[in-house]
């Protein structure tokens, strides 16, 4: 039987819509269109159904394990029924990658102004500081013309599995994103805090956002020996967005001890032999801005910014000395008039803005972060 056709109820452009779909997603507009299923087909899709199933118990009975499997994991039995653009993403055969995700949730109340901007200064460093090629930088944020760059929750899935894919010892990964974090309520029970913490694409709202744990799933237990991926999270509730299974906690003074937040009774979060370390805005019950006061013309997330100034002030920086002029630039953000004098400091913390953040990292294993060098 021949596909049938019909007009998106959005924008009109006719779709090709598979047999037996009920739904169709645009791939102009990406709006959700109703299919109009005839009469006399429908008896037949039915059957269809009907079999499909029939035959999958079939071949669950008698072992065969030859069900063919398409991009995203689907099987044939379970496919998603939807039309979309192939990703265009690049090749992944360079030894340096990443991925930069920046979400503005334009023209609604909890817009930023600063993500994309988070996301060319991120670029920029890369590719300067530590030659990452452009051509292995792929970029999601809303100011992309390609469907498949856009930050959503769909795209986003795609890209991370794009990051790790047949990574090999030697590779460096880099994941940066800049938008909205959250946190919902732990059903699995493997958080010591109670918490899921959460990115929130630009769908979120419709299609759902992204639990640490999938996170976890798709660019944290992947890394085979030798691949090390660094993941730099500019959200709110970030502390612990990778489920790293060490956190560092650094006091004022800098002193740093691992804090392990595995549980016994659930699996390893951990790699699959590679390392996995990640910088992220704030603690996981505490929230990361976006503003001006750092850069003093535009605006910026304030960890992404704190990031990049304390890598490029210190070349060869520890770990250790990474965090903490990370957290002292936040700490010393005055947004307050300028004040000179002998009672300065404390008009300072009369005047100052509130950017009470403090970065934090985490790894999938311990180390000596005032003896390790930081490098990409």
């Amino acid at each position: 039987m021949a596909n049938n056709t019909q007009r998106c109820s959005h924008c009109g452009v006719l779709l090709v819509v598979p047999r037996h779909a009920r739904i169709i997603r645009c791939a102009v507009c990406q709006n959700i269109t109703t299919v109009v299923v005839r009469p006399d087909h429908d008896p037949l899709n039915r059957v269809h159904c009907h079999v499909r199933r029939a035959t999958k118990w079939v071949k669950g009975l008698i072992g065969q394990a030859t069900t063919p499997t398409y991009p995203g994991g689907y099987s044939d039995y379970d496919r998603p029924m939807t039309l979309r653009p192939q990703p265009t993403y690049p090749a992944v055969h360079g030894k340096k990658r990443a991925l930069l995700v920046g979400v503005s949730y334009r023209w609604r109340s909890y817009e930023l102004k600063g993500s994309i901007n988070d996301v060319n200064c991120m670029r920029y460093f890369l590719r300067e500081r530590f030659q990452f090629p452009d051509d292995c930088i792929l970029v999601l944020t809303e100011d992309e013309t390609d469907p498949t760059r856009i930050p959503t929750k769909m795209n986003m899935q795609a890209a991370m599995r794009w990051l790790v894919h047949d990574s090999q010892a030697g590779d460096s990964l880099v994941f940066h994103f800049s938008g909205h974090g959250s946190q919902r309520r732990d059903v699995m029970g493997d958080e010591i805090d109670g918490y899921d913490e959460t990115l929130c694409p630009l769908d979120y709202e419709s299609e759902g956002m992204l639990v640490d744990d999938e996170i976890n799933n798709t660019i944290v237990r992947p890394l085979t020996t030798g691949v090390m991926l660094h993941a730099f999270i500019d959200a709110c509730h970030s502390g612990t967005i990778l489920d790293l299974p060490y956190v560092c906690r650094m006091n004022r003074a800098g002193f740093c001890q691992w804090e392990d937040h595995r549980r016994p009774e659930f699996a390893r979060k951990g790699t699959s032999g590679g390392l996995a370390i990640s910088f992220s805005g704030c603690d996981d019950n505490q929230t990361s801005v976006d503003t001006k006061a750092l850069s003093g013309y535009t605006t910026t997330g304030a960890m992404t910014f704190s990031f990049i100034q304390a890598a490029e002030s210190e070349a060869g920086a520890t770990y250790g000395r990474l965090l903490s002029n990370m957290r002292s630039v936040i700490r010393d953000t005055d947004t307050g008039p300028g004040i000179k004098g002998p009672i300065a400091s404390l008009l300072k913390k009369v005047f100052r803005s509130g950017l009470t953040q403090e970065p934090q990292l985490a790894s999938s294993e311990m180390f000596d972060v005032y003896r390790k060098t930081f490098i990409l």
